[in-house]
């Protein structure tokens, strides 16, 4: 099977009929697969023989071919795959179509969403494979525009129950699209012996024999490399010293390719160059530009020539490069005076699409020009307006080698670098970081770099000489009235206390820079800094001016989010929950999946703090998008939240997988390791205490608590001693754990956050002696727990447990009965199946537990079932979720049954959903 033989493939059966046959199975559902190998591998034809038997199946086939010229031009490649289906845009909702079509500049749009680009795609493309299956066909993914690629990752990671296939091509497996769950790569290597042979000789059919054996020997099996030195030989142009051995494959190919180009005429010549360095397929825009280059007219006839020898293929308007390796040859051979003038000419074609022309007035510069540089920077502005990220930043990093002025160079490319991060691109970041750390910097740019050393947590450290760092430059700031910037360097100072603290006086030199800034006191920026620097110490003034904003935080996302973090570090779950919710709410709206991931994982936390054990409410969600986004601190802080869940559900296990992945990102980012451990030891210590090891819990909760110890962590000491607590009882620690908790009770310093309330209430009761604890019993069971069910059901059961042991046998029972109750409904089996136990010590028997159809669910499921019951439409759903309507369908086809239902109007019967009253202000908004 040969990579450029249309009639016969040679060598290459297995694989083609591997793929042929995965086709076949797509009703089952999609998939995704790539090839990968070295040039002239045959990618190209195997992908092109595949898409054949597609066609001949009834598949709808999309086709994209990467273009190295094209990679800094956003949506190109989507463009170039979706043309055929552009028709069917108006079936979308408004919202992702208008995304979409901005993007391809057929409407005007304020911003472009690249999220809401995606969910479009996916859309689309699921309503075609409605009709038919669709298969997309991405020839050289590796040459792709960035945009366009992430949108595809986006659709590859969501076809597995649709009828959409994506076959992808490049030179190496790539995470572009994914990991190997999302993408399965076959990588295509040498044709054995037997099969280059036969290639051969079909070509070269007179090679001499001991010309024949250094053709193979030197080709390796690669069949384009077989195909062209054959044809080289055989024309009698080429001395075996234009190949000579110490070249590469890859160089040899390009010199045959470049060799041949030499046969064309000037006209002719002009036309291929300029083709080479366009990043279109417009025909018409390439003659325009080869007329200028060679000065005289050009029309279709002049680039006839080209197309024989196989370096274009022109159909209708458009056109392309025969391979890769043409393009790459001819632009190789160019000289930087013909590559100059080529651009300029293609700059002087395309003056309609000013996007496209500055690119190229770029290439025609020699050296640094201010005045294109600026442009350039301008051009990433609007690409950036338009949702193309990467695009905006590649267009930077050019900007900023053109740039005369150093520091202006050093200015662009750290913000290329602010992309990049918004991006998750951590290499890249790293890379630019190291650029610019060696050059002259002006003082805000230099805070700017400061703070990027900090922003993915794999950089970030909590030395206290690193974090007054950052305090320093912010009080620079602020004294030149640089507010926005004062309070970036401050929060992200107090960002690294609260995932590993650097000590008290660090605390407060932060604390005290934040006050310095001229901010109102209720500025959402100031009350996250105190909440995460200062979360003990200035809990209750910051709870004092919380209740001072209204629940939905003023309905915006960015101050909404702020006023969760601070309420979250305070310790006021309750205003935590609220207003996260409407963060969570407006970022799903704009389709901002970093930051939606950030506020769904510290949302779990704060509804696990109230008591609220729901999965699919926030940890699994969060979990999904941020492992999508690449923020692994915020996906360890969902894994960690989702298997205390478990654990709380009697799904606990020493290994549990979730818990395992959150400790091993904990200990590759150390400086964000206290954080994590302490929420892995609170829940390795609910797990021993549900499976009746309190010995083993109070060990595993203990280390929260011991400064020397990794998973040491101030603030979730809190979150954590009324289970200390709990597990110190059961195990004879009593007096110990009394000791933890007074010190504890201590740091809180009276504060009136309702978390923090319901945790000293607790551990007053249970750790008191004799003579005091029912007093505090009958306290804490009046106080901050009592609209919380969990908390509520622990006191009781806590105090039915010590009646019983002081033979108040009858008195026992009523508060046994109620935690049994609301652990059965909440789904706390454990500790169901315990206060039953305390039950049965007075005497009384017969209880089973309660099965709820939820249970039955996975977390995504549960998910889409309570928004069914709330009755929102399949499409309503799947832009909540970003899935495709027809996921969400099937979805609802394996819950019914599940369930034991048949429609929809059943599901609110069956299900169990969270506490009414502990998440009333949050569900207008979620």
């Amino acid at each position: 099977m040969a990579a450029t033989d249309d009639e016969q493939l040679f060598g290459r059966d297995q694989i083609l009929g591997r793929l042929t046959a995965r086709l076949d199975e797509v009703e089952a559902g999609g998939f995704a697969i790539g090839l990968s190998g070295e040039p002239g591998v045959g990618k190209s034809v195997v992908q092109a023989r595949v898409a054949e038997h597609a066609e001949s199946r009834g598949f709808t086939v999309l086709r994209a071919h990467g273009n190295q010229s094209e990679t800094h031009l956003p949506y190109a490649g989507l463009h170039q795959l979706l043309r055929p289906v552009l028709s069917h845009v108006d079936t979308l909702p408004a919202q992702q179509r208008d995304s979409l079509l901005a993007c391809f500049g057929m409407v005007e749009a304020g911003q472009v969403n690249p999220f809401f680009t995606s969910l479009a795609v996916l859309e689309l493309l699921v309503e075609c494979a409605g009709q038919a299956p669709v298969l997309m066909s991405l020839d050289d993914l590796h040459w792709m525009d960035r945009p366009s690629v992430d949108t595809l990752a986006f659709v590859a990671r969501r076809v597995a129950a649709e009828r959409v296939v994506l076959l992808c091509t490049s030179r190496s497996a790539s995470q572009l699209l994914g990991d190997e769950q999302t993408v399965s790569w076959i990588e295509l290597g040498a044709l054995p012996d037997a099969d280059a042979q036969v290639l051969l000789r079909s070509r070269a059919p007179d090679l001499a024999p001991g010309l024949r054996d250094r053709v193979l020997g030197h080709a390796a099996g690669n069949p384009l490399a077989l195909v062209e030195f054959g044809a080289a030989w055989q024309s009698g142009m080429y001395a075996w010293t234009e190949v000579d051995d110490d070249l590469p494959m890859t160089a040899r190919l390009e010199r045959a390719f470049a060799a041949r180009a030499d046969e064309l005429e000037p006209p002719a010549r002009a036309v291929l160059d300029v083709a080479a360095l366009d990043d279109g397929d417009d025909i018409e825009q390439v003659l325009a530009a080869a007329a200028i280059l060679s000065g005289v007219a050009v029309d279709r006839g002049t680039a006839l020539p080209a197309v024989e020898l196989g370096f274009l293929t022109i159909a209708e308007s458009t056109y392309a490069i025969g391979h890769p390796l043409m393009g790459s040859a001819l632009r190789q051979v160019m000289s930087a005076d013909r590559r100059t003038r080529a651009h300029a000419a293609l700059a002087i074609a395309l003056s309609a699409e000013p996007d496209r022309a500055i690119w190229h007035r770029a290439g025609a510069v020699a050296g640094r020009d201010e005045p294109i540089a600026a442009e350039l920077e301008r051009a990433a502005g609007e690409a950036r307006r338009r949702g193309a990220y990467a695009t905006a930043l590649a267009r930077l990093e050019r900007a900023a080698a053109l740039s005369p002025d150093p520091q202006d160079q050093a200015a662009r490319l750290l913000g290329a670098a602010e992309l990049g991060y918004e991006l998750g691109r951590f290499t890249q970041v790293e890379q630019i970081k190291a650029r610019v750390t060696r050059m002259a910097l002006r003082p805000r740019d230099r805070s700017r770099l400061t703070w990027l050393m900090g922003v993915f947590h794999d950089g970030a450290t909590s030395d206290p000489a690193e974090v007054r760092h950052l305090v320093d430059l912010a009080r620079q700031a602020t004294a030149e009235d640089d507010v926005e910037l004062a309070m970036q360097l401050l929060f992200g100072a107090a960002r690294r206390v609260w995932w590993r603290d650097p000590g008290e006086s660090v605390r407060r030199e932060i604390v005290g820079a934040a006050r310095e800034v001229p901010l109102a006191a209720g500025d959402p920026r100031l009350l996250a800094v105190l909440g995460l620097a200062e979360s003990l110490e200035s809990s209750a003034p910051i709870i004092e001016q919380l209740e001072l904003w209204p629940a939905d935080g003023g309905g915006r996302a960015e101050p909404a989010a702020l006023l969760g973090i601070a309420a979250f570090g305070a310790g006021d779950f309750v205003r935590a929950e609220s207003f996260l919710s409407v963060a969570v709410h407006e970022l799903r709206a704009d389709g901002r999946l970093s930051l939606l991931a950030e506020a769904l994982a510290i949302r779990a936390w704060a509804e696990i703090n109230l008591g609220v054990f729901d999965a699919s409410r926030s940890a699994a969600e969060s979990m999904r998008l941020a492992d999508e986004t690449g923020q692994r601190v915020w996906a360890g802080t969902a894994r960690i939240a989702a298997a205390l869940i478990d654990a709380i559900g009697g799904g606990w296990n020493p290994r549990h997988a979730l818990l395992a992945d959150a400790e091993r990102t904990a200990l590759q980012l150390p400086n964000a390791s206290s954080s994590l451990l302490a929420g892995a030891q609170l829940v390795r210590g609910l797990g021993e205490l549900g499976a009746e090891r309190a010995e083993q819990a109070y060990g595993e909760m203990l280390r929260v608590f011991v400064p020397t110890d990794a998973a040491y962590q101030r603030v979730q000491q809190l979150w954590t001693v009324s289970y200390l607590a709990e597990a110190a009882v059961r195990a004879g620690r009593r007096d110990e754990a009394r000791s933890l908790a007074g010190t504890v009770e201590r740091a809180a310093r009276g504060t009136p956050a309702v978390g923090t309330t319901i945790a000293l209430e607790y551990s007053r009761a249970v750790l008191a002696d004799d003579a005091s604890a029912e007093e505090l019993f009958r306290g804490a069971l009046d106080g901050a727990s009592r609209p919380f069910p969990w908390h509520q059901a622990r006191l009781q059961l806590a105090y039915g447990s010590w009646l019983r042991r002081r033979r108040r046998v009858t008195e026992s029972r009523d508060p046994l009965r109620a935690a049994r109750g609301a652990f059965d409904a909440l789904g706390a089996k454990p500790w169901a199946l315990r206060a039953d136990q305390e039950l049965r010590a007075t005497g009384e028997r017969g209880w089973q537990p309660t099965s709820s159809g939820r249970e039955q669910l996975s977390p995504q499921e549960a998910q889409i079932a309570e928004l069914a019951a709330r009755g929102l439409s399949n499409r309503d759903i799947a832009q909540r979720l970003f899935l495709s309507h027809r996921t969400i369908g099937s979805h609802l086809y394996r819950i019914f049954p599940k369930l034991g239902i048949t429609s929809r109007q059943q599901l609110a019967g069956v299900l169990t959903g969270a506490p009414e009253h502990v998440l009333r202000q949050a569900q207008s908004f979620d």
